[in-house]
């Protein structure tokens, strides 16, 4: 188990599961952890960001580049998109800053920020 700025993340779903038991409520928690531990397989040093109020899912960076993600089931809902979204429209330089989602047909990008499907990133490399 892996712990940063007190979230834990685990390298077994299964586990986790069986540790806790299955909640479908927890889809958003489960996406999150499979980003992370992506994130860490593809060679990034990963983070939790915090920029005023506001916690940013991941900070990944290699000495090439830095990237910002937000993470969540779905941005259907007009308060998760403003959720998600308000915390990397604040900050202000000029890193990639993505969010990842399980929606398949929402925009692709607001205010310079990406959205995309998690499905489509993970399958990405």
């Amino acid at each position: 188990m892996l712990k940063t700025l007190g979230k834990n993340y685990i390298a077994d779903i299964g586990i986790r599961n069986m540790l806790l038991g299955y909640r479908d409520a927890d889809r958003g928690h489960i996406l999150e952890n499979i980003v992370f531990l992506e994130l860490l397989r593809r060679g990034y040093k990963v983070y939790i960001g915090k920029f005023l109020d506001f916690e940013i899912d991941f900070v990944a960076e290699t000495p090439k580049e830095k990237i910002y993600f937000q993470v969540c089931e779905s941005l259907i809902d007009k308060n998760v998109f403003e959720r998600e979204i308000s915390p990397l429209k604040h900050i202000k330089d000029n890193h990639e800053k993505i969010i990842l989602s399980g929606d398949k047909n929402f925009i692709t990008s607001f205010e310079g920020i990406k959205i995309v499907n998690v499905v489509d990133f993970l399958l990405k490399f």
